[in-house]
């Protein structure tokens, strides 16, 4: 077997080697046999639509406890099956999982959203067809439309070895291929120096930017499809699958049952990046079966559905104080008498630059100075950038600052989605003051209003480094993530671990909010977070 592995390449390597005589650049190969050999060994002709079943796990991309740590993983994803077809661009994922504990629009990898309606049954489907993508939360329930997820799971469909594939071999995909020797990786083992193989990588442009490279393994198997997706945070973020535990379906096609998928970089050493996370999703699935698919139905309230809008809902907290609403996360605007501070920079630019233009109405001609970010997790993260660049300076916690400097606040470019920072870089970045790391306490304040600044200890299994900020003449706190007013299902245990952690730190810095400012929900009186938290007593 292995002689044959080893011919098939030689074969490959030969056919490559005579057109790179003429027209091919150094250190590629001519695509169009790999490409033939890779279509033959796999079936890719012959197969126009797959369903596989098994189970998967999820990974929280963006949900990490510290930013050196994987992404945690959510609950299984029991009775997972999932049916691809390739013809008519669909793709529809079903699978069981236990309600409660995550965002309903949430189904693994990223788009995690905190403050979005939690999932409340156990059987859970994603679907995407063309441009359209959607959700359904429990059998019968409502499809509910997903427009910010359809290009992405459309993506998926073209990464799979097949999708690849028929994708690579259209004119308007311009496909390449280069040669080289591969290692194997470096474990917890050390450097693994056996097992050096040669590989082809096809690379090919899907969806007319993503440009997409596939390893070429023993076999004429693609091993790994490998891209950069845009992304909030990461900017042009790794995302890639691998694939192993082929399986003969017949009529001389084979198709993976063992997948494994990273967002971000899986990087063993943290060098040069320093966050850990990347494995989002995986599993195991070997019942299949082979072009047996049924058109999928857009629903009609999915045709019409639109990328929600940017309003920005104001509420008056005190003289001076605002809370920016109208979506799933809000941000909290603080008037000083030379300045204006905000407390949040949540989910994206485009939020970001919606909530900066509603200040600006509130506040005319004081600078945005200092923006106060809660905690790491990426769907808070999302608009630091935008707030660095119209001048204000991020205070975080310590803890954070080094990931923030080297990952996110930075001079790297983002293709794929450029932002304010890439496409008009400011010169404070390497110059100027930046950020401001907060230990223990932290106060901004002008003589007259002052807000202070506390790190939130004993959160647990939740997130490292998180702040909470204080207005002490207004007794305002404000906080993310601690306490979501109204958001959990009644029959959920009460208090949970990050509200207890929310009431011991009020105490122990002992302070006596009126009045809880949440990043998600509406604000509510400090009795009203008594009433609704403090089932069995929250200080035992």
């Amino acid at each position: 077997m292995r002689k044959t592995i080893l011919a098939a390449l030689a074969a490959i390597g030969l056919q490559t080697g005579q057109a790179a005589a003429q027209d091919v650049l150094p250190g590629h190969v001519d695509p169009a046999p790999v490409l033939d050999a890779v279509a033959k060994a796999m079936g890719v002709d012959k197969l126009r639509c797959v369903s596989f079943a098994g189970t998967a796990y999820a990974g929280q991309v963006g949900q990490n406890i510290t930013q050196d740590t994987d992404w945690p993983l959510g609950e299984p994803l029991e009775e997972y099956e999932r049916t691809i077809d390739f013809d008519r661009k669909s793709s529809v994922e079903r699978f069981t999982r236990e309600p409660g504990m995550n965002p309903a629009s949430w189904k693994y990898g990223p788009g995690w959203r905190g403050g979005t309606p939690l999932q409340e049954n156990e059987r859970q489907a994603f679907a995407v067809s063309g441009e359209h993508a959607w959700y359904v939360d429990g059998h019968g329930s409502e499809p509910v439309p997903a427009p910010t997820s359809a290009e992405l799971w459309q993506l998926d469909i073209w990464m799979t070895p097949h999708g690849f594939m028929k994708a690579a071999r259209l004119p308007e995909a311009h496909t390449t291929a280069i040669w080289r020797w591969e290692l194997g990786e470096s474990g917890r083992d050390g450097a693994t120096t056996s097992d050096i193989a040669k590989v082809i990588v096809l690379s090919a442009t899907v969806l007319g930017r993503y440009r997409v490279n596939a390893t070429v393994r023993a076999g004429n198997l693609i091993q790994r499809t490998q891209t950069r997706v845009p992304h909030p945070v990461l900017g042009d973020m790794n995302y890639e699958h691998e694939f192993t535990e082929w399986k003969d379906l017949g009529n001389g096609v084979v198709f993976p049952a063992g997948w494994h998928h990273h967002d971000g970089w899986d990087d063993e050493r943290q060098v040069p990046l320093l966050s850990g996370g990347h494995n989002s999703f995986g599993g195991t699935f070997p019942r299949m079966r082979m072009n047996d698919c049924e058109p999928v139905a857009v629903p009609d309230s999915v045709l019409g559905a639109a990328r929600p809008p940017s309003a920005v809902d104001v509420q008056e907290l005190a003289h001076g104080a605002w809370l920016l609403g109208g979506t799933s996360h809000n941000s909290a605007a603080i008037e000083f008498k030379d300045f204006v501070a905000v407390v949040e920079a949540p989910l994206n630019e485009r939020r970001s630059l919606a909530v900066i233009e509603r200040i600006v109405e509130l506040v005319p001609d004081k600078p945005i100075r200092y923006l106060i970010n809660t905690h790491a997790h990426y769907d808070h993260l999302g608009g630091l950038r935008t707030y660095l660049h119209i001048g204000a300076t991020i205070l975080t916690h310590q803890r954070n600052r080094l990931f923030y400097e080297s990952e996110l606040l930075n001079y790297e470019p983002r293709t794929l989605q450029p932002d304010m920072v890439s496409l008009h870089p400011p010169t404070e970045i390497s110059e100027g003051y930046t950020i401001e790391d907060v230990d223990e306490k932290y106060i901004l304040g002008d003589g007259e209003r002052f807000l202070e600044i506390y790190y939130v200890q004993g959160i647990g299994t939740h997130v490292e480094g998180m702040l909470m900020a204080y207005l002490p003449k207004e007794r305002i706190i404000i906080e993310g993530d601690l306490y979501d007013p109204g958001l959990l299902p009644k029959e959920h245990a009460r208090p949970t671990e990050t509200e207890r952690a929310f009431f011991r730190n009020v105490e122990q810095n002992r302070l006596q909010p009126l009045l809880v400012a949440p990043i998600h929900g509406a604000a509510v009186s400090w009795e009203e977070f008594l009433n609704e938290t403090v089932q069995d007593g929250i200080e035992e």
